[in-house]
């Protein structure tokens, strides 16, 4: 039997288990997919060692680039963004096993979010700084959207919250979060902007899928925003993991 699995801490809140095992038993698929909820990246080792049937795995917070040194080689994407979210188990010479990186991320983001752009979507705000948003960065530069980090701390290339005016989301028509605010069980947090500046020409997109309606975009809503949350992005991405494994 094939086995799959999902890397990181914590994964109570994960999708892909039972999305992949339902997808194994309705495609007859003699295969299995499980969480390995570790709270330190080292311990990747002894999942390794532990088992050898491993064909492919997904990658979550917070080890999307600490996973990175232990692999034999990355794409290109993943290079340029820097975070990895799928790892490719192949067989090298004399039966090694090699790992191999990529990023679905931009994938599942670019095709989920590209129907609701329009001409007027020319400038965006990534909220957090974490290993999604660099694929979010990459994939709205591919789109030929420019894009600058929020972060609550000032860093390097990054704006703070509070630099965030009702003036300048004028120009900075989308906004992504990337962070947990929101998140199920803690559904009453939402990031910190103007909300009162937006319009129906704001395009409102969370990475969240639990809840189906964060606060961030409820309150986007009420200010007559396109609101999105990550539900199709993960579909997609787990798609196109399934796509690289079989390559």
């Amino acid at each position: 039997m094939q086995k799959y699995g999902l890397l990181g801490y914590p994964l109570g809140h994960s999708f892909s288990k039972t999305y992949f095992n339902k997808k194994f038993e309705a495609e007859k698929i003699d295969a299995q997919y499980v969480n390995f909820e570790i709270p330190n990246i080292k311990e990747i080792k002894d999942i390794l060692k532990d088992n050898p049937n491993l064909c492919g795995l997904n990658v979550t917070l917070p080890y999307k680039t600490q996973v990175i040194p232990y692999l034999d080689e990355i794409e290109e994407n993943a290079k340029l963004i820097g975070a990895v979210n799928v790892i490719k188990f192949t067989k090298g010479f004399l039966g090694k096993t090699k790992l191999k990186g990529y990023n679905s991320d931009i994938v599942g983001f670019k095709q989920s979010i590209e129907p609701l752009l329009k001409e007027s979507h020319r400038k965006a705000l990534i909220l957090g700084t974490g290993g999604s948003s660099k694929a979010i960065f990459h994939g709205l530069k591919q789109l030929g959207i420019d894009a600058t980090f929020v972060s609550r701390t000032p860093k390097d290339l990054c704006i703070t919250y509070d630099e965030i005016t009702p003036k300048m989301l004028e120009y900075y028509t989308v906004i992504v979060n990337c962070t947990p605010l929101g998140m199920y069980p803690h559904m009453d947090n939402y990031p910190d902007i103007p909300y009162e500046a937006l319009t129906p020409e704001h395009l409102l997109y969370d990475l969240l899928y639990n809840p189906d309606e964060t606060l961030f975009m409820k309150k986007g809503k009420e200010r007559g925003a396109i609101v999105k949350n990550g539900l199709e992005m993960l579909l997609l991405q787990a798609f196109e993991s399934w796509q690289i494994w079989h390559r």
